[in-house]
């Protein structure tokens, strides 16, 4: 319903209009679509505790949409609103409430203008109304908490003082309930991400085989001929670097060179290429059942058209190949037989496109594999850390991907100064390696930074923290960590550490020997948190040099993890001497041949 210029104007409008306000009047109301009369428990006991607090006849929790204004809560309304629990905003005086941005106390709505010409007025005998803002997170008002009075009444302060306190009870909860469908959504689009995610590794797997799109195309030919057509064209005209691509198949093999040869036309012909392209574009697949004379005729080539009516042109079928990923028509396939035989059916046809989205699979899949290197390559890039250069610190770190799967994983390290002088320095493994764990990946990354920074707590209580953060944000996956603080003491440097179920951190000494620092085994980061987390002290020389690493350097299905340990101590041991990068490719050439990935810091202390 619309409401009249005078009373709300375009402005007035546009607030109640609002996209971000209405998406949270939506979440309030636990669906996309406004409109559900029953009411709510929590939102009823507000509004009898304005009626009895305030004496007033009615009370009411309303939420405004742009279109209509809804009781979520109420008491003493009469019918039918008191079941229907919505009204046009024609009859809303928390309307302007919602748009003036304030409390609205009114004495008498027969005599104010805003509200004269209500028909609430006589509807429900709304005549004295006083209404608080009820508000989100982000502090738009989704509506208000008020009082209706059946007579006029002058709203005392202290009246008006005890609505705006309750108002703001009933804002808590409003956000308490936003932030939980915002959380659940979140979770949803994620859910429904790695599903996404989990087709596409699906589809990688399954089309392994066809990386080369002219084997695929060439094998696509011979099923077709044997089964549904006397002799094929198979086009690509819109691969992603702007190639085209002709395979011709016939049934008898003494066609084969006139087979040959039309592909080769086929791929300088563009123009008669595109034409079929767009022939199925405008439809699923194109029928002709009698010598397929339209088609015939948009092959401008001489020697083209020659070599098809040799071939036998009779019922043709035209169907799409179209791309699973980009729903965008990627060439077609252009099914023929011989005039003597009958048309194709439409069980046929039905086969025929499934072929065409099975031929889309396959055209798809190189260019698909190329792409998810690509952005993995890049996200990889832009989420591991540029070490800082620090005074007495020296910093050396390496990523080595997964050998399968994509070129990106849940392994990570980080460093950074804290305004005190000490240094923190982290090294995670998100479960999993690809896309999705390399995204929690970077969230853990980004909390543990935000929750350390600045901050003087032992690692273990940042640990804790970090815990309550994961859980309360629903960031998926669980990962181990192991987090230090290293800072100087008095006859070197202490470390204090705290881990996550992570493998223990070794420490090369200047005299060569090497320490393993085993601690009492923790739970996982991304678990419901319990129990604080436990910090470790250690002192450690000048001239040591901390390693922190995640267990795809140690072990494999083959090496045991505590025998892994043992392998990169004498590794440590025997290239005391190295720089800190030569030590890094020791240690990465003496890991486990395996299908994880590795992470791995070197903490030089000077």
């Amino acid at each position: 319903m619309v409401l009249h210029e005078e009373v709300i104007g375009d402005a007035g409008r546009g607030v109640l209009a609002d996209p971000a306000r209405l998406l949270s009047v939506r979440r309030i109301m636990g669906g996309p679509q406004p409109g559900d009369a029953a009411g709510d428990e929590a939102f009823d006991r507000l509004a009898m505790l304005v009626n009895k607090l305030v004496d007033a006849p009615m009370g009411a929790v309303c939420l405004v949409d742009a279109e209509r204004q809804h009781l979520v809560g109420q008491v003493g309304v009469p019918e039918p609103l008191a079941t229907s629990r919505e009204m046009p905003l024609t009859h809303s005086f928390s309307r302007h409430v919602v748009v003036a941005g304030e409390l609205l106390s009114i004495p008498d709505a027969r005599t104010d203008p805003r509200t004269r010409d209500n028909p609430s007025i006589h509807e429900i005998g709304a005549v004295a109304y006083v209404g608080a803002p009820i508000t989100g997170p982000d502090g738009q008002i989704v509506g208000t908490l008020c009082a209706i009075d059946q007579e006029p009444r002058a709203w005392t302060p202290s009246e008006i003082t005890l609505i705006s306190e309750l108002a703001e009870v009933c804002s808590s909860e409003v956000c308490l309930r936003i932030s939980r469908a915002a959380a659940d959504e979140a979770r949803a689009a994620a859910e429904s991400a790695h599903q996404q995610l989990e087709v596409l590794a699906e589809l990688t797997e399954s089309l392994a085989a066809t990386m080369d799109v002219e084997e695929a195309m060439r094998r696509l030919g011979g099923v077709v001929t044997a089964r549904l057509a006397d002799w094929c064209v198979v086009t690509v005209a819109d691969e992603p670097r702007g190639s085209a691509y002709v395979s011709a198949a016939h049934r008898l093999p003494e066609r084969a060179a006139d087979m040959a040869r039309l592909g080769e036309l086929g791929v300088r012909s563009r123009a008669d290429l595109r034409a079929m392209v767009k022939a199925v574009r405008r439809t699923r697949s194109l029928r002709t059942p009698d010598g397929a004379a339209d088609l015939q005729s948009r092959l401008h080539d001489t020697e083209l058209a020659e070599i098809t009516a040799r071939a036998g042109f009779g019922a043709s079928l035209l169907v799409p190949i179209t791309s699973p990923v980009r729903r965008e028509t990627l060439g077609a396939v252009l099914l023929v037989k011989h005039p003597e035989r009958s048309a194709f059916t439409a069980a046929e046809e039905r086969t025929a496109a499934e072929i065409g989205r099975r031929a889309g699979l396959a055209v798809e899949n190189s260019r698909l594999y190329r792409e998810q290197r690509h952005m993995a390559e890049v996200l990889q890039r832009s989420l591991l850390t540029d070490l800082p250069s620090i005074d007495g610190i020296g910093l050396h770190a390496r990523y080595v991907p997964a050998q399968d799967g994509a070129a990106v994983g849940g392994d990570w390290y980080d460093a950074f100064a804290q305004p005190d002088g000490s240094v923190m320095v982290a090294v995670g493994d998100v479960a999993g390696h690809d896309i999705e764990a390399a995204a929690t990946m970077g969230q853990m990354r980004n909390l543990v930074r935000g929750n350390a920074y600045g901050r003087d707590e032992e690692p273990g209580e940042l640990l804790f923290a970090l815990d309550q953060a994961l859980h309360g944000l629903h960031v998926p996956g669980a990962a181990t960590a192991v987090l230090a603080r290293v800072s100087r003491s008095w006859s070197g440097w202490v470390v204090c550490f705290a881990s996550a179920g992570h493998p223990p951190p070794l420490v090369l000494l200047p005299d060569g020997t090497v320490q393993a620092w085993w601690v009492p085994p923790e739970p996982l980061l991304g678990l419901p948190p319990k129990e604080p987390r436990s910090t470790n002290r250690r002192f450690v020389p000048a001239g040591s040099t901390l390693v922190l690493y995640t267990d795809g350097l140690v072990e494999n299905r083959q090496r045991l993890f505590d025998d892994g340990v043992a392998t990169i101590s004498e590794v440590l041991r025997a290239n005391a001497a190295s720089s800190p990068d030569e030590l890094c490719e020791r240690l990465l050439a003496a890991a486990p041949p395996g299908n994880d990935d590795i992470a791995l810091l070197l903490v030089s202390l000077t």
